[in-house]
């Protein structure tokens, strides 16, 4: 049965479902609605978003209710702006008690059918199981509110006055974005907190809301994602000291050779014998690229040129590999204090809780096992975002 979710607040628990708007109606009628929330989800349910790989619902309306849809969400918006213009704070109530229950009906009963269309004439996609989880956690990242501390900064620095105004004239919450890039690589929402391009000088201003951030990131995912997409071991050591030791016999120094690598990683013209000898770029194109198009280990289809096919192949997978492991660790905090507060790329931080202690051992060497085998995980601590400093 089509049902809608009337506000993603955890404690408004009302739905619209058969023509009314009922409480606390929570059983396994309840089949098919457009996306999910931290409070109704679960592996019987059907969520239209994910059938259309996250169009919107302006973009997935029939023909035959586009004027409707567009007239009514016109209404919405008057009423939104009646609301904020008598300062209700909108977070704090469950918005659907202000309005009159026949239009919320109309509104939602719109919804349902173009949900009912998605469903008929959309194919329930190979990834959906994953994108279902994924957009999970981040309604999970979404409902918390980040610890601002603006004290933290030092103002006697140029960058930190120039780009205060990023993080001053945003809201304190990350609204990730998983359908923008085709690699699936996450964005953020323009109403977000800018994590992901936030200023280094400006890091210090987020503090955990529990005792301390702990950080968990892969040791270079890409480089090894591409060694796992050619079935080749994970080196258990720092990649780049193995590949001066086993591939330059120790003629250049670290940093030196992850120069080297990533100028030749990343550009599919650049010629390095060596790496290739053993990073076998061609054989990888070959196995993942047919017709146009790049078929990736996580089922994700990505139309590429034949210049741009291993580096979307290798970016989307690592992402994908990220997320995943993101996801395991967010089903380990599951009833505990400590959370998951945001990710940057492969680099996920933790608000973490002194009486979780326990399982940080475990937290790492969940995070460590990937489907391409164990990937050194780094860890780094901290009293605040700008403080983190790796431990192991």
């Amino acid at each position: 049965m089509l049902f809608q979710i009337l506000d993603n607040k955890q404690e408004c628990r009302s739905v619209y479902v058969d023509g009314s708007i009922e409480s606390q109606l929570y059983n396994n009628t309840l089949t098919h609605t457009w996306a999910p929330t931290t409070h109704f989800f679960g592996p019987g349910i059907e969520y239209a978003q994910i059938w259309c790989n996250g169009k919107t619902l302006n973009e997935v309306c029939p023909p035959e209710i586009k004027d409707k849809w567009a007239e009514i969400n016109k209404r919405a918006l008057a009423y939104i702006n009646s609301l904020n213009h008598a300062k209700i704070d909108l977070n704090q109530i469950c918005f659907y008690d202000l309005l009159p229950e026949q239009f919320l009906c109309e509104f939602y009963d719109l919804k349902n059918q173009i949900c009912e269309s998605v469903f008929e004439h959309y194919t329930r996609p190979a990834n959906y199981d994953f994108m279902h989880d994924l957009l999970i956690l981040l309604r999970k990242m979404e409902s918390k509110n980040l610890n601002v501390q603006l004290e933290n900064l030092d103002f006697s620095n140029i960058k930190v006055r120039q780009s205060m105004s990023k993080i001053k004239d945003t809201q304190n919450k990350i609204i990730y974005d998983p359908w923008v890039t085709s690699t699936g690589r996450l964005t953020t929402q323009t109403s977000s907190f800018p994590i992901l391009t936030l200023n280094k000088d400006l890091r210090p201003a987020l503090e955990p809301n529990n005792d301390l951030f702990i950080e968990l990131d892969y040791n270079s995912a890409e480089l090894r994602v591409l060694l796992g997409l050619l079935g080749q071991d994970q080196p258990e050591e720092d990649i780049h000291t193995w590949i001066s030791t086993n591939i330059f016999s120790n003629k250049y120094e670290r940093d030196q050779v992850k120069k080297k690598v990533f100028a030749w990683l990343y550009n599919p013209k650049a010629k390095n014998k060596k790496l290739n000898e053993y990073f076998d770029r061609e054989k990888v194109h070959n196995l993942f690229y047919k017709n146009g198009k790049v078929i990736t280990p996580y089922s994700r289809e990505l139309t590429a040129t034949p210049e741009k096919a291993v580096n979307y192949l290798v970016q989307s997978t690592a992402s994908d590999l990220f997320l995943t492991s993101a996801i395991k660790i967010s089903k380990m905090l599951e009833g505990k204090k400590s959370y998951i507060a945001f990710c940057i790329h492969d680099s996920l931080v933790i608000d973490f809780a002194k009486e979780d202690q326990p399982i940080i051992k475990s937290l790492i060497e969940k995070f460590s096992e990937t489907k391409f085998d164990k990937f050194k995980t780094n860890f780094s601590v901290g009293k605040n975002f700008g403080a983190l400093k790796r431990i192991a």
